[in-house]
């Protein structure tokens, strides 16, 4: 009850509320704070605020009372349940003096709608995050990628927005996989508003997570907050497009500070979506290029669980010669005959040599010999 009433009272990730709990328990923490008996003077003046509009403690028994109604739980650190990827934010420490960059400790709490169990869940999860305007591109390889993962066992989160977000919770959902999202807003009220039935079918299917208690509002800033979650919670991140200031890059920031695979899908360079995207692989060593299930699963798998033979063209029997006999069916003709001494002229070889590979290239089917020399074997007519 300490830990929900926590997070009605002050935002999560709050380092100075973080450490409060961790060092003395979320009951002592909650009075402290409410006795006004902390160091932190701009602390203090936020909860003095926030209690302006009603008792912590109360608040949070309203809070259980509409998570019951909306068939949700209150998951805490101390429950079997608890995601342990998240405690990495802890040390996660990002250059940046702004506020969000500053206050990201671990959640105090998660707020569940689902009958999944959210640690084991997670535990097998990839993120894959976008522009909310994402372009035909962007909505193609999201699907690939989140019905890839499904299929495979992976559960997909994202963040319950339009655009890559939602194409990558629907396609989860189309291969009958998992997929959480990861809410800046109570689990009861989903924003925004008109992905509602895709967020029933995720609560029935998956799970709908979030810090805050139900009833609170999908403010601007909580966004930027929940994000942070997404990057820690997941075995690996993959941003699929991303305008050059974005949520989503701001997400892979933390990921990479995370040292978690950060993955990156490359778009046309022409396209203001991608351009996010490119920078990131630009700038950050760590971000890896990725176009296809098999790169991601290769990043996030267990050492030798995905190993995928490198993509090679068609192999032709001539890919197979050494190289004295590939030198020799280089020194034929295009057209025409040639005998075996200006064969061995032009390649520059001994005669014997060139005879013995003459015969290796016969019965391999590349070339013939007919009565005015040696051929290159003519190509195979194209059947329609």
């Amino acid at each position: 009850m300490a830990r929900a009433a926590l997070t009605w009272l002050v935002e999560p990730g709050h380092r100075a509320v973080w450490t409060l709990v961790r060092r003395l328990g979320a009951p002592e923490a909650l009075d402290r704070l409410l006795a006004d008996d902390v160091p932190d003077r701009h602390l203090r003046a936020a909860v003095a605020a926030r209690s302006a509009a009603g008792d912590a403690r109360q608040m949070a028994a309203e809070a259980m009372e509409r998570a019951q109604e909306a068939g949700a739980r209150l998951v805490v650190p101390a429950d079997a349940e608890w995601p342990a990827r998240v405690d990495a934010l802890a040390s996660l420490e990002l250059d940046s003096g702004m506020r969000v960059n500053r206050d990201t400790r671990p959640p105090l709490c998660f707020w569940v709608r689902g009958d999944r169990p959210l640690g084991p869940t997670l535990e097998r999860s990839v993120a894959i995050v976008g522009a909310r305007a994402s372009t035909g591109y962007g909505t193609h390889v999201t699907n690939e990628l989140a019905y890839g993962l499904a299929e495979q066992g992976w559960a997909v989160v994202s963040g319950g927005a339009y655009g890559i977000d939602a194409a990558a919770h629907r396609a989860a959902l189309a291969a009958n996989g998992v997929t959480v999202s990861v809410l800046a807003c109570g689990v009861d009220r989903p924003y925004p508003i008109m992905n509602s039935e895709m967020f029933a079918q995720i609560a029935e299917r998956g799970l709908l997570i979030s810090e805050w208690p139900p009833g609170a509002e999908p403010l601007r800033h909580r966004f930027l907050i929940r994000n942070r979650v997404i990057a820690a919670a997941t075995a690996g991140t993959v941003v699929v497009e991303a305008a050059a200031r974005s949520g989503a890059t701001q997400t892979m920031s933390r990921v990479l500070a995370l040292n978690r695979p950060g993955m990156v899908v490359p778009g046309p360079v022409t396209s203001a979506m991608s351009v996010g995207c490119h920078e990131l692989l630009r700038k950050h060593p760590g971000a890896r290029l990725v176009t296809s299930v098999a790169d991601v699963l290769e990043e996030v798998g267990r050492i030798g669980e995905y190993l995928e033979p490198a993509p090679r063209g068609r192999e032709r029997v001539r890919d197979r010669l050494d190289e004295e006999s590939a030198l020799v069916l280089e020194s034929l003709p295009r057209r025409g005959t040639a005998t075996p001494e200006e064969i061995a002229a032009e390649a520059r070889l001994d005669l014997r040599t060139v005879l013995r590979r003459l015969s290796l290239l016969e019965a391999a089917g590349l070339v013939v010999r007919t009565d005015s020399g040696i051929a290159l074997t003519p190509p195979r007519p194209v059947v329609t």
